[in-house]
């Protein structure tokens, strides 16, 4: 077989906050859908490599048309051999022989030309390891494409290089000849094979870890590295560094390959995500540095030697800062310029042989005298001290073992800038220096504030961030003075001591050196470090809460089968109303004045409204006018005035209602509604179906979580953008009835392809199976492997749609002749595909039924739950698992999709917004009383509780202990989010101030 066309080969940057399928041009699109929107799965991979050595398996078929594409491009490939560029053209292969694993070796053995023989002639690896992997196949790379994923957000401005780069995270895109949409029996066993992974025996086999150390050139492990930055066992690390290549989604990974991951949690997998991105993005930035150097002409192996030993960006900027070209020449490097190198390397190895006087030059800057030849010899040494890693990890050893601090301090600036307005504003008008004021005063607990580095909480660090970056506060890490004399000693008297007699002088050259390279480069190498420390550890768990404050609000059980009320309150203009059906279809819109004189007027219109659409719920946004809307309403129901409805109500966040209410998403919904209106749909669709309402807001507007303006934009992105797609997933979507805007945060979906499925759908009515996604544009195998478990095909919205046309699934098909013409997609109904069962265990679930006695038309049934539940009270799980052939997680999964009652929303186990019908003032607060209330938001210094009375009383984290919460929420940080529901003692109430202090008593649950 042909080695694939060079010129396909693209450097690619996969952007984290786009798409990388559908967000191309429209060009693009109109090719990429038809041969490369999708990857074949692992299975068909595994395939393909035993068509190669089987010449009667079935796999051959593809072979052919692979070797006749790259033939034409290979006539202007020959002219580009010369031989400068002969070694970088076979290094290239190399790495896309790497990149490739078994099917790039195969390639590469068909092929006769020089040059696979020159690729044959650079591999480390004998035949038999290559055999080897060929069998084991376990690192199961795509055939169609491979990348790194590597988030923009880690990527600094400064260290890109447009250059040419040997480095590895390069996309190689083959065209397969067909799309392969089956997920069998290789796959099954490919999985079975994970239960040696228990016994933590790792799934890449070991030419898989040399190459991916090859990819990234660096003097570490990937996977080695990554298990001990997050923690997670080698072998765990191994399969996700395998599934992420594969570009699987996480929450395809969580639920249809646990075994694969340990049964680690999504937040845990997106962790080691994040890790393994910054290692990649750091692998990327050294290459870029090393480029950047040897074009400059100042890269040594030494050099290259310490710049792929890097394991942190910190550590790669303290190494190239000195050589990046807009930094002026070093000490050092200007002393070097001189030839002082090699005076600075006597004084170590051969000082009774150096003799300063001798490298004076008279006229010369910097050697017209023996003061100034000592002086850039100490810089020298100065420099190779400071960039030594034995020195640099035995400096921060001592800072583990010592005090070392953090202080802030009102800055000179905002005591200057705080004289002048007392001076002025006499003079001017007071409420004009009103806001500076205010934020001089928030941060009044940091004007004198020390903390051990230790012991600093991430709010801490987040809250003196801030204040530097407004200039009010001063930041400044303390390392105890004991460090610099400990430090001192070591280095002269062990690491850089001489290694014969040196003269008094001599010493005391080396002993400046070591204490001007502890002050001037050293120190601030550690302070950076610290702070850089500290900032991190303090952005990642303020995303965790984010992250986790999120998932809480969009996984609230929706109120169905109520007509609700809308309002949004307000004075001058009045409180919308919008009325809403139970499957949150707009009845009315009106605009009501509560809060004028004519109130008794507005109550009569109320009425009439809530007795003409049988309303008894009303939903209240808790923004301007909540509170006096809230009594207006609490009046009415204690006066009985809607009877013969039982009214009730409750108070929701509005955050991002209005934002929402005037983007396109809320334009094309709405056309024709003033967006005040838009708004009170939106409140009252917040309680109706939480997920599938919050999910058009931007995460950042829905008002959860402290601190989003002082953490990385991207990180904070990118995190809840996969907890939204997490949350949709696991909850499922019915196809037929879900909008657009939900459809894209399915896992494997984006914008284009749920574009293309509302085009499909419209065209040729409701999807009648889940094989059907198939024939939409854009959904290629491995899109339709990632999605398909969390697409739901419900009966019931089913037969009360439109019936599709019996020639619809053929349609499609003369149009996409390239890859859709050989799906045959069957237009029968699957019961199956209600369930969270994916596609390639249905013949498993098969085998279950019939091994239980059951048929899949009993699915969610009384009588086949007790089947099922008989038969493993009878065999345990495990054993089933072996007569069904597939693994126990799989087995506990059908289990669980066979038993579920038919539309079963994981919701029900998350409480619904609470509706009460009084009201209750903070005056009627007292110390010691017990309530309960709602979790409202989570910061990292504690939660605030909605407890009724229009001010949410905060629980400090330093009152939510173990002991009084459920074993299931002993987990990290403070263990509470929104929508939990708490018992409460009022400890302290600061009415002035409108300040509630609670303690915890226990979660309700």
């Amino acid at each position: 077989m042909r080695r694939p066309r060079a010129t396909t080969a693209k450097a690619v940057i996969y952007n984290e906050n786009e798409n990388t399928d559908s967000e191309q041009s429209s060009a693009q699109m109109a090719s990429s859908d038809e041969e490369m929107d999708e990857w074949k799965p692992s299975e068909s991979t595994k395939a393909t490599g035993k068509a190669a050595r089987a010449p009667t398996d079935g796999g051959m078929k593809a072979v052919p048309k692979r070797t006749a594409k790259p033939k034409q491009p290979k006539v202007p490939k020959q002219p580009k051999v010369p031989k400068p560029r002969a070694p970088r053209k076979r290094a290239a292969e190399q790495k896309d022989a790497a990149m490739s694993v078994s099917v790039g070796k195969k390639r590469k053995k068909s092929n006769g030309d020089d040059l696979g023989e020159n690729e044959r002639k650079t591999q480390t690896g004998c035949t038999e390891e290559q055999k080897t992997e060929k069998r084991g196949n376990s690192v199961g790379m795509k055939e169609e494409r491979i990348s790194f994923i590597v988030s923009d957000a880690h990527q600094t401005d400064g260290w890109t290089d447009e250059g040419t780069s040997q480095f590895g995270l390069q996309v190689k895109k083959e065209e397969a000849p067909e799309e392969d949409f089956t997920f069998d029996e290789p796959s099954l066993k490919k999985q079975k094979t994970s239960e040696t992974s228990q016994r933590q025996q790792p799934t890449f086999p070991e030419s898989g870890e040399h190459s991916l150390r090859n990819e990234l050139n660096m003097n570490w492990d990937l996977t080695e590295v990554l298990s001990t930055l997050t923690c997670v066992e080698r072998w765990v690390c191994g399969n996700i560094i395998k599934l992420l290549r594969e570009e699987n989604t996480v929450p395809f990974m969580v639920r249809y390959r646990k075994e694969m991951i340990n049964h680690m949690d999504a937040d845990a997998v997106r962790d080691v995500q994040m890790v393994y991105e910054e290692l990649c993005s750091l692998a990327k930035k050294t290459q870029s540095v090393i480029q950047t150097l040897k074009k400059d002409g100042v890269l040594t192996p030494e050099l290259e030697e310490n710049l792929r030993s890097c394991r942190s960006a910190d550590d790669l900027d303290h190494v190239y800062t000195p050589y990046k070209k807009g930094s002026k020449l070093t000490k050092a490097r200007r002393a070097k310029a001189l030839g002082l190198e090699d005076a600075a390397i006597a004084l170590l190895n051969a000082p009774h042989t150096l003799v300063l006087s001798a490298w004076v030059k008279p006229g010369t800057e910097g050697l017209s005298c023996v003061e100034e030849v000592a002086t850039g010899m100490e810089h020298i040494l100065a420099d190779m001290i400071a960039k030594d890693p034995e020195t640099l990890t035995y400096i921060k050893t001592l800072c583990e073992k010592s005090f070392v601090t953090i202080q802030s301090s009102v800055s000179k600036t905002a005591l200057k800038e705080k004289e002048q307005e007392k001076v002025a504003q006499e003079h001017k008008n007071p409420e004009a220096e009103h806001h500076n004021k205010k934020d001089f005063d928030k941060f009044q607990l940091y004007f004198d504030f020390t903390c051990n580095v230790q012991r600093i909480q991430p709010h801490q660090t987040l809250a003196i961030n801030r204040g530097e970056s407004l200039k009010i506060l001063t930041v400044k890490v303390n390392i105890p003075d004991r460090v610099k004399s400990d430090f001192t000693q070591w280095c002269i008297n062990n690491r850089w001591r001489p290694k014969t007699f040196a003269r008094e002088e001599l010493h005391a050259n080396l002993r400046n050196a070591v204490e001007d390279s502890y002050k001037r480069l050293i120190l601030p190498f550690l302070t950076r470090s610290y702070r850089t420390k500290l900032t991190s550890a303090a952005e990642k768990e303020s995303i965790a809460m984010f992250v986790r404050n999120l998932r809480q609000r969009l996984l609230v059980c929706p109120v169905r089968g109520s007509v609700i009320m809308g309002v949004d309150p307000g004075f001058r203009h009045g409180c919308k109303l919008a009325i809403l059906s139970p499957t949150s279809q707009i009845l009315h819109t009106d605009i009501v004045f509560l809060h004028n004189s004519g109130q008794q007027k507005e109550a009569v219109k109320l009425r009439h409204l809530m007795v003409t659409y049988s309303c008894t719920k009303v939903v209240i946004g808790n923004g301007t006018a909540c509170r006096e809307t809230e009594s207006f309403f609490a009046d009415l129901i204690s006066r009985r005035y809607f009877h013969p409805l039982d009214v009730s109500y409750c108070i929701t966040n509005e955050a991002g209602a209005s934002i929402y209410s005037v983007s396109p998403e809320a334009v094309k919904e709405m056309p024709d509604l003033d967006p005040n209106l838009r708004s009170a749909v939106s409140i009252g669709r917040r309680v109706q179906d939480p997920l599938a309402e919050l999910v058009k807001i931007d995460p950042k507007h829905i008002g959860i979580g402290t601190y989003q303006h002082d953490v990385s934009a991207g990180a904070l992105k990118a995190a809840l953008d996969g907890v939204v797609e997490e949350c949709v997933s696991f909850v499922g979507v019915d196809i037929n009835i879900c909008s657009e805007t939900l459809m894209r945060h399915v896992a494997g979906l984006n914008a284009g392809r749920a574009r293309s499925i509302a085009e499909w759908r419209e065209k040729n009515g409701p999807f009648i199976n889940r094989e059907q996604l198939k024939l939409v544009k854009g959904m290629g195998p491995k899109s339709y492997q990632q999605c398909a478990g969390f697409i739901r095909i419900n009966p019931q919205t089913l037969n009360s749609a439109k019936p599709s046309p019996p020639c619809a699934p053929e349609n499609p098909a003369p149009k996409k002749s390239k890859g859709k013409a050989a799906c045959s997609v069957p237009t029968s109904l699957n019961p199956l595909d209600q369930t969270c069962i994916h596609p390639e265990s249905y013949h498993v679930a098969q085998r279950f039924l019939s091994l239980v006695g059951g048929i899949v038309e009993q699915i969610g049934s009384a009588g086949l739950k007790h089947c099922v539940e008989s038969k493993v009270n009878t065999s345990c799980v495990e054993e089933l698992a072996k007569k069904v052939d597939t693994t126990p997680e799989t087995l506990k999964l059908i289990i669980d999709g066979l038993t579920q009652p038919p539309g079963f929303d994981i919701r029900q186990n998350f409480g619904p917004a609470d509706f009460k019908r009084g009201i209750v003032s903070m005056s009627d607060l007292r110390v010691g009383a017990v309530l309960t209330g709602r979790v409202d938001n989570t910061a990292l210094f504690g939660a605030f509780v909605d407890i009724g009375v229009g001010r949410a009383g905060l629980i400090h984290k330093s009152r939510i202990t173990l002991d009084k919460l459920p074993t299931s929420q002993r987990r990290r940080s403070l263990a509470l989010g929104p929508g939990e529901r708490v018992e409460v003692r009022v400890l302290n109430i600061d009415a002035q101030r409108g300040r509630i202090g609670l303690d915890l008593i226990r979660v309700l649950q």
